[in-house]
């Protein structure tokens, strides 16, 4: 993906920008390398400064209601002053660390309904800042995540829709403001007691943490059940993700999940905690398809069928047009 405005904030004349990733789609905890191409303008100009910033589109929720913007998770300088002559032409390449806790924003290719990640750009001249366009980017998931998202397809559940929330979750340590949820549709053998269930990856590089939160329907044992599961990258990759989960939601339905399982491992907690209410939010509805033919194993091929999301471009082009 590659941009190319004229800086408007800097009147006619001005330099250009390009921002050209080499590296559209990374992984969480991964490298994005990338060059920001500049050409010169009509008049001599003295750069401050040009940074990059990840960002996300992200929910909040508070008194009034929810709302949803832009998030910057990540910023980073990749040049210092320099003078950009007279129609001179330059180039900085930049590397970029992305952060553990990155969303996932692709599956084998097709992007999560209701996700949208960047990069944004931003060139300081003399004391001005013109943030620039956003170059869309694609997070696919680990191993570890994909062997996860694996066996839920495995269990037969549909993918409903993906979100940021703004928040935390409560026992777990996040760098990032915000988390992930995908929500799921349960296969029929469990839709009479489980509405949906919400699955939340916190990442490091150690390993990962999933958070599974079942919206069980009315009766003694309604309402949400949150379970853990912890596990090394390498142990994600050998461990029967579907036959823990399975038991887990079993538990849930017949007995109400009332007991521990282990805290090391996997266990019943309590509620999310942090901009989180309720379980579920408004706005994700409607029948999703199914998740398709499972490949045997690995991030790519791992789920087909996942929703089309809108282009990432107009949904950024629609929070700049608000702002």
């Amino acid at each position: 993906m590659v941009f190319k405005r004229m800086l408007g904030a800097f009147g006619v004349g001005a330099p250009t920008v390009d921002t050209v990733l080499a590296t559209p789609r990374v992984r969480p905890g991964g490298r994005l390398d990338g060059e920001v191409r500049l050409s010169g303008g009509e008049f001599d100009a003295a750069i401050e400064h040009i940074e990059l910033g990840l960002v996300a589109r992200a929910e909040a929720e508070h008194d009034e209601g929810e709302t949803s913007g832009l998030a910057e998770f990540l910023r980073v300088q990749v040049s210092g002053p320099f003078t950009l002559r007279q129609g001179e032409r330059k180039t900085i390449p930049f590397e970029i660390q992305v952060p553990w806790e990155t969303p996932i924003s692709e599956v084998a290719g097709r992007p999560l309904s209701g996700m949208a990640l960047g990069v944004r750009t931003e060139l300081a001249i003399a004391r001005a800042v013109d943030k620039g366009d956003l170059d869309p980017l694609s997070v696919e998931p680990l191993p570890s995540q994909a062997a996860v998202l694996e066996a839920f397809a495995r269990l037969g559940f549909g993918f409903k829709s993906a979100d940021l929330e703004m928040g935390h979750i409560y026992g777990a340590h996040q760098d990032l403001p915000f988390y992930q949820e995908i929500e799921l549709y349960p296969p029929t053998g469990l839709a009479a007691r489980i509405n949906e269930v919400e699955l939340t990856f916190i990442t490091r590089p150690e390993g990962i943490q999933v958070v599974v939160e079942a919206d069980r329907r009315g009766g003694h044992y309604g309402g949400d059940a949150i379970g853990r599961f912890q596990a090394s990258h390498d142990e994600a990759l050998s461990r029967d993700w579907a036959a823990e989960i399975e038991s887990w939601l079993t538990a849930l339905t017949q007995f109400g999940g009332g007991g521990h399982y282990g805290e090391h491992e996997h266990g019943y907690h309590g509620d999310h905690h942090g901009g989180h209410h309720g379980g579920h939010h408004g706005g994700h509805h409607g029948d999703g398809p199914g998740w398709g033919t499972v490949a045997a194993a690995g991030a790519a091929g791992v789920v087909g069928g996942f929703v089309a999301a809108e282009v990432v471009e107009e949904i950024f082009e629609e929070d700049e047009e608000e702002d």
